[in-house]
């Protein structure tokens, strides 16, 4: 049975998931601009995301975003995450009691430390807290989009309401498994692109495939260390939200935040890099979101305090392999 569904964000991700929903369900997408709202609604094209895809009629676009939510039993939040505690303290007051609630985004708020679930639980009514749950995993926006195989997570504390949602979103082409580790999934997703800066520098610098293989080995383990601290279960970073999306972000040339550190290990400047993106590299805000977190914990990250120290400008790429690769030697297990 058809499930009316909002997309809240009408970036790449936004977009392909109003596509994939689309399929079977009524759509409306919630657009931060009115003119790409009225430019998808007439012509039937996102006109700065993924242009050359043409929207289903089942989709309909507004920059209203009690509009986009009346009615809407599935709520997808695919908002860049510096925006997303604004955007769904507004949500809140508009949005049905009884919505399951899906957040696609990936970061770690830079003010507080709080993973998306945790700023979703600080915005929203206790009413809401049981229906949050996390979908990620290794999937580029352009190929969902086009209808490529695709395998995610989707995460909650109450496994029926994933269940739920895998039951709506789930086709040939777009699988996706439950789970019920919020925090690991979480955190497997945002600091995935983390380390995918740090492999782009390597790539930039051209150190080679197993240079490559060592960093992201080594970044998969800084992950589930900050992980652990957290709560999560270390067993969920040898899964699709942890392992997969980490190969994906770390080798594939769709991902923004391993362009990021190709560009910055070829000599470029963040400020260059970035003024030339029309796309959000999450990565970069994470960094400092980690730094922090891993210092108030005392969870050893070096190759994201590398990252941090590259980003703001306290040693060349260069100068942090070379911090890395002369630290204390240690036991793989450390």
């Amino acid at each position: 049975m058809p499930t009316p569904v909002a997309v809240l964000g009408a970036g790449s991700f936004g977009t392909c998931l109003a596509v994939q929903a689309a399929g079977d369900h009524d759509v409306t997408i919630w657009a931060r601009d009115p003119d790409m709202a009225a430019a998808i609604e007439r012509d039937r094209r996102n006109p700065k995301y993924l242009q050359d895809i043409e929207l289903p009629p089942a989709i309909h676009a507004t920059a209203d975003l009690a509009e986009a939510l009346e009615g809407r039993e599935l709520v997808i939040c695919a908002i860049p995450s510096h925006g997303l505690r604004d955007v769904m303290s507004r949500a809140g007051k508009v949005m049905d009691p009884e919505a399951i609630l899906v957040s696609t985004v990936k970061g770690i708020e830079v003010e507080t430390g709080m993973l998306m679930h945790q700023v979703l639980a600080d915005v929203l009514e206790p009413e809401f807290h049981p229906r949050i749950s996390v979908l990620s995993g290794p999937s580029f926006a352009r190929e969902v989009a086009e209808h490529r195989p695709t395998a995610v997570t989707l995460a909650c504390r109450n496994e029926a309401y994933a269940i739920s949602v895998q039951t709506a979103l789930s086709c040939p082409w777009f699988r996706c498994y439950t789970h019920d580790d919020v925090i690991g999934v979480e955190v497997g997703g945002a600091l995935k692109n983390v380390i995918a800066i740090a492999v782009g520098m390597c790539d930039g610098l051209g150190f080679g495939l197993n240079a490559r293989a060592g960093l992201m080995t080594r970044g998969l383990r800084e992950i589930s260390r900050l992980g652990e601290a957290l709560g999560a279960n270390p067993l969920t970073f040898l899964g699709l939200s942890g392992m997969g999306d980490l190969v994906l972000t770390c080798t594939g040339d769709l991902s923004r935040n391993r362009t990021v550190g190709v560009q910055l290990g070829q000599g470029r400047t963040l400020d260059e890099i970035v003024s030339n993106m029309n796309q959000v590299a999450e990565g970069v805000r994470t960094t400092h979101a980690v730094y922090e977190l891993a210092t108030q914990l005392e969870v050893d990250m070096p190759i994201a305090s590398g990252v941090r120290a590259v980003l703001t400008g306290e040693l060349t790429v260069a100068e942090a392999s070379e911090q890395l690769m002369s630290r204390q030697l240690k036991s793989e297990s450390e």
